[in-house]
């Protein structure tokens, strides 16, 4: 299938189409609303899901077949963090805080995208190495630790250079405020190691380790008939809080629009290329691509907002919510997968036009 055949596909999946009344209930003004209660399960539903999974992978494949690959993620991860960084702030002249923030955003993932990505697999009929879950709990709280300590190195120099430029004893006062706003990185470890999100995804791929298949046969049709389901009344409320926040893309200014889109397509490609390289399947792949490209909408709010607190969540939010994530899911996905199945196609001809959908005759 080519690659507007298989968004158009995409979008007629009830994932996608759940998202997209989500985001029109909201726009309609619709009084439609999650229960709270609902919203809390959810996130913790689809992560404990993931996990089992993942722990199933791991006893199945054994812990060497996980290394080389997560520490190829960390250090993509890292690379892409500081790349954002870079490109935030010498192109988009972001200030220091905005900057690290919206490229630790970027260069964290997102356990709901991931879950998607999964949904989107089965639909295809394709399957993926399930151990990728522990690269997903491991990269949550990397690209947030390395954000802070440079955070903390910016507002250092802050410092020196302003004892530099004044009189000896004239920033007693103004020292001290600015030391408020550096962060504690060993505090911001702890947290997002503990955060529940991070504690029901390990707590999930240790307890999938330890049942094994057998162990996991007794409550597979929770965690895996229902799986698919739960993504689709999740992404419903995903869908109106993406909804509510579209007026809020005019704020955050066109360079930003295009950043949330172009960024997640080079680190999701380039990751799709890398995983294929290091022999992943064509689902696994894609799978590694999606955690290069996702951006994290949950954790990064709950983290940043303390971590760095002179950085605007309007900024970090609204295009990692209300931009990347519609992309990724509707239109990113596909290309990827089509992007693997080329690579894992090689000795096949390929006709790039094809896969374009493009009929020359």
């Amino acid at each position: 299938m080519d690659i507007l055949g298989l968004i158009q596909a995409n979008i007629l999946t009830p994932v996608v189409l759940f998202f997209i009344l989500g985001v029109v209930a909201a726009r309609i003004k619709s009084d439609l609303k999650m229960p709270d209660a609902i919203s809390e399960f959810l996130p913790i539903y689809l992560l404990a899901a993931i996990g089992l999974h993942g722990g199933l992978e791991m006893r199945n494949t054994g812990f060497s077949d996980i290394l080389i690959p997560m520490i190829v993620a960390i250090g993509l991860s890292l690379v892409f963090t500081l790349n954002h960084y870079q490109i935030l702030r010498r192109l988009g002249k972001f200030n220091i805080f905005d900057s690290y923030a919206l490229a630790s955003t970027y260069g964290a993932v997102g356990a709901v995208t991931f879950s998607v990505g999964l949904s989107f697999l089965k639909n295809q009929g394709v399957e993926s190495e399930g151990y990728l879950a522990a690269i997903l709990a491991v990269l949550e709280p990397v690209s947030f630790i390395l954000a802070i300590f440079l955070t903390n190195m910016a507002v250092s120099k802050q410092i020196q250079s302003k004892k530099q430029s004044l009189p000896e004893g004239t920033l007693d006062n103004n020292e001290k405020v600015v030391e408020q706003n550096k962060t504690n990185i060993f505090k911001v470890l702890h947290e997002s190691i503990t955060g529940k999100a991070i504690v029901i995804l390990l707590g999930g791929i240790v307890i999938g380790y330890l049942i094994g298949d057998k162990g996991f046969d007794s409550i597979s049709i929770v965690f895996d008939e229902l799986f698919t389901g739960a993504i689709a009344i999740f992404l419903l409320e995903m869908g109106i809080i993406a909804g509510q926040r579209l007026d809020d893309i005019k704020k955050v200014g066109l360079f930003l629009v295009t950043f949330s889109i172009l960024l997640p397509t080079f680190n999701g490609i380039i990751g799709v290329l890398v995983a294929t390289a290091l022999g992943l399947s064509l689902g696994g792949a894609v799978m590694f691509g999606l955690l290069m490209a996702s951006a994290s909408f949950i954790a990064a709010p709950a983290v940043l907002r303390h971590a760095i607190p002179q950085a605007k969540p309007s900024l970090y939010i609204t295009s990692a919510l209300g931009i990347t994530f519609p992309y990724n899911i509707i239109i990113l996905l596909p290309i990827m997968f089509t992007v693997s199945s080329m690579l894992h196609n090689l000795e096949a001809p390929i006709n790039l036009f094809n896969y374009l959908g493009i009929n020359l005759i």
